[in-house]
């Protein structure tokens, strides 16, 4: 079945300097729920859990491309975000009105006005489509995923009735194709190189927030045929430590543009899970690379544009000669 990847859940109970180590590593994967129809159907019944994490370390990488990316030969023939590469953000119901307690939306807002064209995301224009199931570099062969300046494409706040006080996985998709229609993005080729986060009002998220994921991309199907790509994007603050607060001392907000940036990069390098670029264990280019508390691919804040962000590393099949990492830069 067709999934869509999550931000991993960190989990900081810890009862020694050791544990909380360790536990600032841990993390579940919580599965990327995979297409939803416009119609509000659903397609997946549940997500797919891949379990609790060991430590995700700063170990290097061993000497082979056998935990690289791969490509899984697209979805209708993409992906990967190619071209313009736009982000369109909504903020999905009434429950919005003068009730954004953390400053989520501005903190956002700011951030896919700055990512663009940043050294932090340049690495997944490494990787491609139009190329053979299994490549693993992609060379000057094929059509790339985009790194441009200024992608943010537009923001609604869609606020005129309440959203679902908890919604389903077909609500988002289905929120995700009127957002389409709204920024009139309404043919298949329009939505090949564009994606919609779709933002929950606090304590209005789906279920399965800050105890199963923090947020997961995945597509839905338009009457107007082919496919949206959207983030299903909660609350992050509601979770506190279980979505990034305060990791690695980066402050209580930290989690917004970590799991935000995961998201993003996921997206761009596995715009319809899972056509794009994966391991052999399902694994995207955000997963690999998540809540790394020290040494290579930490998290850190990030300078973006001229201002800095909390952002977490992405892997790269390039780096270190081919072995592949994570990086923040590329």
């Amino acid at each position: 079945m067709k999934r869509s990847r999550s931000i991993l859940r960190a989990s900081l109970a810890a009862a020694s300097a050791v544990a909380l180590a360790l536990a600032l590593a841990f993390g579940i994967f919580a599965g990327h729920a995979g297409a939803a129809t416009a119609q509000g159907a659903e397609v997946l019944h549940g997500a797919h859990v891949m379990g609790v994490m060991g430590v995700r370390g700063a170990l290097a990488p061993k000497a082979s491309t056998a935990n690289d990316l791969t490509y899984h030969g697209g979805v209708s023939g993409s992906g990967v975000v190619t071209g313009s590469d736009k982000v369109y953000l909504v903020y999905w119901g009434s429950q919005w009105n003068s009730n954004d307690p953390s400053g989520e939306a501005t903190l956002q807002q700011s951030f896919f006005n700055h990512v663009g064209g940043s050294s932090w995301n340049n690495s997944v224009t490494q990787y491609c489509q139009g190329v053979a199931v299994g490549t693993v570099t992609c060379g000057s062969s094929g059509t790339h995923a985009t790194n441009p300046l200024n992608v943010l494409g537009g923001v609604w706040f869609d606020n005129a009735s309440a959203a679902p006080a908890h919604p389903t996985q077909s609500q988002l998709g289905s929120e995700a194709v009127r957002a389409a229609s709204h920024f009139g993005n309404t043919t298949a080729s329009a939505n090949t190189h564009v994606q919609y986060v779709i933002n929950t009002a606090t304590r209005n998220s789906s279920s399965g927030f800050g105890t199963q994921y923090c947020a997961y991309h995945s597509s839905a199907t338009a009457s107007f045929g082919g496919r949206v790509a959207f983030t299903n994007m909660p609350y992050i603050t509601d979770a506190g430590s279980s979505c990034g607060a305060n990791f690695n001392g980066l402050g209580s907000k930290a989690g917004i543009t970590i799991v935000g940036g995961h998201e993003f990069g996921e997206t761009e390098s596995d715009i319809y899970p899972n056509g794009g670029w994966l391991d052999s264990g399902g694994a995207e280019n955000g997963d690999k690379c998540a809540w790394i508390a020290s040494g290579q691919g930490a998290i850190q804040r990030v300078t973006m544009n001229g201002t800095s962000f909390p952002v977490q590393s992405l892997w790269s099949n390039a780096f270190n000669a081919g072995a592949g990492g994570c990086v923040q830069s590329f």
